[in-house]
């Protein structure tokens, strides 16, 4: 299961997925986007199916679960990659709109997507591993806004606090400490303020953004057996911006 899989990091990974024999579940909001990638798949003889819904409802949630479950009889790898982030004003000067948006997306997100997904996992009785999109902003302020910051911190402590309690049953959980991607989220970004670029890869120590195939690697990794000992971890795919 994959959630923001319409676009930038979210579809980049539901193609390797796919490409690796992976049957994938992809959940978003842009119903036309999500069709597409899945047609795109399916011809590419890759299973996959699409399940519109918002990673902030429940019950959206809990429908694209049990499609996997429907479709491809269990749920073992889930990748909570939805989120949303921002550039801004200081802190004193946010409206409340843009906290309540940050923290709905990015920490009920994933809250809701763990609360559906582990308990199939526990169901099944053979483990299962999952990966939470953090970021670098999880680790320290990067210059977005702070609730988003504040999200990405929250993001890393609902995975550990999960990899700690359901690692007894076989299921490792994981946060992506994701540095800046040329998304669709992004690009606007870019388009307005051609300088932004620089300075968002200054402090790294490769000074480019990444593709997001690039980090859906780290992902595939993380899901397979090849990460059979890592779990609670807060991964760095963010070219060095991290280490110095």
């Amino acid at each position: 299961m994959i959630t923001g899989a319409s676009s930038g990091i979210g579809a980049a990974a539901a193609r390797l997925f796919a490409d690796e024999g992976a049957a994938v579940v992809l959940m978003a909001r842009r119903k036309d986007r999500l069709e597409e990638l899945a047609a795109e798949i399916r011809a590419g003889h890759g299973k996959a199916v699409a399940v519109p819904g918002d990673v902030c409802s429940p019950e959206d949630v809990a429908r694209v679960v049990a499609r996997a479950v429907e479709e491809f009889g269990g749920l073992d790898l889930a990748f909570n990659n939805a989120g949303w982030g921002s550039l801004g004003p200081a802190l004193h000067q946010l409206d409340d709109s843009v906290y309540d948006l940050a923290m709905e997306v990015n920490v009920r997100g994933v809250w809701n997507c763990l609360r559906a997904e582990i308990p199939v996992m526990l169901r099944q009785g053979r483990g299962g591993a999952v990966v939470n999109t953090s970021s670098v902003a999880g680790h320290c302020a990067t210059g977005a806004v702070a609730p988003y910051i504040a999200a990405k911190h929250a993001v890393l402590g609902l995975t550990r606090a999960a990899a700690a309690e359901y690692g007894a049953q076989g299921i490792r959980v994981n946060a992506l400490m994701a540095g800046s991607t040329r998304t669709d989220l992004l690009e606007p970004y870019l388009v307005d303020n051609p300088e932004l670029e620089q300075a968002m890869t200054r402090r790294a120590i490769q000074k480019r953004l990444a593709d997001p195939a690039e980090v859906a690697r780290v992902v595939a990794w993380l899901c397979s057996d090849q990460a059979s000992f890592v779990t609670g971890g807060a991964i760095p795919v963010d070219g060095g911006w991290s280490a110095v």
